[in-house]
């Protein structure tokens, strides 16, 4: 494809230009003096009122925690390696709803929290059914209410000994509860005009596979189909119709079917070029390719259909109330799960343009417009504004907007229709636009004078976003970073 002899010329002129670089210095300066460790930690939190889980509705509630370490050792004077271990923990609100029904079920499944002898003995003299409840605007208990996340990528980079030419590879491994992925990938950068210019170029392929989970009323239709209501977690209970009656069709979600396909495969190339316009001014160019194939939607994002006859369970007396947080005790049950094309095309160009004012203030901006194959089209800007307050101390507030158009698979909850071929009321893919207001400090000690046992502290980062959708979901993270030098 034509694409490939692209990325086969930029990758042969980079490296004819590097074997070009035949002059050794007299001198060699170190391309990593010491090994340097950076800790960072992040917490952030969010809201709102769209969530894909339940079908476009719902609670979006999730908290993140998350920390990293990154270890860079020079190997010797033209080789560093960088090792990065993070591992991040959730609650969601969002997520745990995919099995939205209280503990006190029928009979769990699915990998869900489940009491259920405790619950029958306790009515097994009384006569009482046991009746699961749930609602999209809360909380449920069970097991995918929280998640870790926890990562591994390592990076070699060389550097010639010119100092004109660098190429360097990367390896990474993360996993959660129902997916792992694997990545490799590499690069090359090549330097001339007296270093003022830069050409890169880079490669990445991640391999990942899913282990679906499914909404708990569709992961018993796969298991018991037209039985799902006498057998399994459902056994026993009521089911109700959109006017509070109890049903006596079937609830059956016919357009489920199990995933054939559950690895996601993501390849990308990216291309950058960086100019020292004037000694104030520095402007850097990007542009890349990705494309993904597999398993592109997400296995528990449930899908209602407005040509399907609506199925709740729970307290009949909510169902007036179920498209608002008045809505504390009935469940729609889903009448699918989202469906995606299994290949997507992405193209990302961009710009970043510094500016030096004066040795107080930089101006630093940044311009990306994004398309793909789904129809999702996008502008990000941003624009910083470091302040120089002393030798060690920096402010930067910083200003992001950023806005999208909707996928030509997107429709909000119950507008799609059971004839279509693919689905989707994930808001992420919707129509919206996002505001983000943030500000940063930054200490600097060049000496490292404050020391713990033999590294030194070099560098202190802070840094706090609101980000503000259109679609009114709300969202915080604060962030803190610590660079040790070993001396």
């Amino acid at each position: 494809m034509k694409k490939y002899l692209i990325y086969s010329i930029l990758f042969l002129s980079v490296t004819t230009f590097a074997q070009t670089q035949t002059a050794t210095p007299t001198f060699k300066k170190r391309v990593l003096e010491s090994t340097e460790v950076d800790f960072l930690a992040s917490y952030y939190v969010q809201d709102g009122s769209r969530s894909a889980v339940s079908g476009g509705i719902g609670s979006e509630k999730l908290t993140d925690i998350a920390s990293n370490i990154t270890i860079a050792m020079p190997l010797n004077d033209d080789d560093v390696l960088t090792v990065d271990v993070g591992i991040s923990a959730y609650s969601s609100a969002s997520s745990s709803n995919i099995n939205p029904f209280n503990s006190s079920g029928a009979s769990g499944g699915n990998g869900d929290d489940d009491d259920d002898d405790d619950y029958r003995n306790g009515y097994a003299n009384t006569g009482v059914s046991p009746q699961p409840y749930g609602s999209p605007w809360q909380a449920s208990s069970g097991a995918s209410r929280s998640d870790q996340l926890v990562s591994v990528m390592a990076n070699y980079s060389h550097s010639s000994d010119s100092r004109n030419f660098i190429w360097n590879a990367d390896v990474s491994f993360s996993n959660e509860y129902d997916y792992t992925s694997v990545g490799f990938g590499g690069g090359v950068a090549a330097l001339f005009n007296e270093k003022n210019t830069e050409i890169s170029v880079k490669a990445n392929a991640y391999l990942d596979q899913w282990r679906p989970i499914y909404p708990t009323e569709l992961h018993e239709y796969s298991k018991y189909g037209t039985n799902l209501l006498s057998q399994g977690y459902f056994n026993g209970v009521t089911v109700y119709n959109e006017n509070g009656v109890a049903a006596t069709e079937n609830y059956l979600p016919s357009n489920f079917k199990d995933l054939a396909l559950t690895n996601r495969n993501s390849y990308s190339a990216s291309f950058g070029f960086s100019q020292i316009v004037t000694k104030r001014l520095q402007l850097s160019l990007f542009f890349d390719v990705l494309h993904q194939q597999g398993l592109l939607s997400t296995p528990y994002h449930r899908v209602y259909f407005a040509d399907k006859s609506n199925f709740y369970i729970g307290q009949s007396q909510f169902i007036s109330s179920y498209e608002n947080n008045a809505n504390t005790g009935v469940f729609k049950l889903a009448d699918d799960i989202e469906r995606l094309p299994n290949n997507r095309f992405k193209l990302p160009v961009g710009a970043r343009l510094n500016y030096y004012i004066n040795e107080y203030f930089i101006l630093r901006t940044y311009y990306r417009y994004y398309s793909d194959d789904w129809n999702i089209h996008a502008h990000t800007a941003s624009i910083e504004l470091p302040i120089k307050l002393s030798d060690r101390f920096t402010v930067f507030p910083t200003f992001r907007y950023y806005t999208q158009t909707e996928s030509k698979f997107y429709a909000p909850y119950e507008k799609h229709l059971s004839s279509e071929q693919f689905y989707t009321s994930d808001p992420d893919l919707a129509t919206f636009d996002t505001k983000q207001i943030g500000f940063g400090i930054n200490y600097t000690d060049i000496f490292a004078t404050s020391k713990i046992w033999q590294f030194g502290l070099k560098n202190i980062d802070f840094r706090f976003h609101q980000y503000d959708r259109s679609d009114r979901l709300k969202a915080s993270i604060a962030t803190i970073a610590f660079k040790f030098i070993m001396q």
